[in-house]
């Protein structure tokens, strides 16, 4: 393909995005760009060849900069710094903070540190739920229906999610921290 061809690809996907993501039709987008459905229909199929005037109508009429009509795909990065990813208290001494700060459907991943000796009891769900603790450092024993399960850095606990369930960072002089992951299961299934 070459880069006229890539061009008009960039455009037609842009432009289609673009309008789905601000909830217009060809038409409203038409209207408000001052040119034709017709053109509109031609940018997004990639069969169109726009004169620059039409390009800054669109734009304009999108609130999007020329450019990002034109650009091709770009990966969706964001870093977000430690600072701001905020963590929570729960139980005593033991700070959770989600793991990925976007919400991934039917599942909760969450970094727990373990104060020493720290304890926390954990959260029954519906049946079928999955939960997995992987101890990254330190050590935690989880009881899990009135059973002990002890980790140490490198080991992975998995059990129900809906039985009755605690954390406890077994050492008194040092933390501990591990990743915890809850695969939801869904109601009515």
């Amino acid at each position: 393909m070459d880069h006229v061809a890539k061009a008009a690809a960039h455009l037609a996907r842009n432009v289609l995005s673009l309008r789905q993501a601000r909830r217009m039709t060809q038409l409203a987008l038409a209207a408000a760009a001052g040119v034709p459905r017709s053109t509109v229909a031609n940018l997004e199929s990639g069969r169109g060849n726009p004169s620059l005037a039409v390009l800054l109508k669109i734009a304009a009429a999108l609130g999007a900069p020329i450019d990002e009509l034109l650009s091709p795909p770009h990966a969706k990065v964001r870093k977000w710094q430690a600072k701001d990813l905020a963590a929570r208290t729960r139980g005593r001494g033991v700070a959770v903070r989600s793991l990925v700060p976007e919400p991934v459907p039917a599942e909760i991943l969450e970094l727990m540190e373990f104060a020493p000796a720290a304890t926390m009891a954990g959260t029954p769900h519906l049946p079928g739920t999955r939960e997995f603790f992987s101890c990254l450092e330190g050590e935690v024993t989880i009881y899990v229906a009135g059973t002990s399960h002890a980790l140490a850095a490198g080991d992975v606990l998995g059990f129900p999610g809906n039985v009755a369930h605690s954390y406890r960072n077994t050492a008194p002089e040092r933390p501990a921290r591990g990743v915890s992951v809850v695969v939801l299961a869904v109601a009515g299934v």
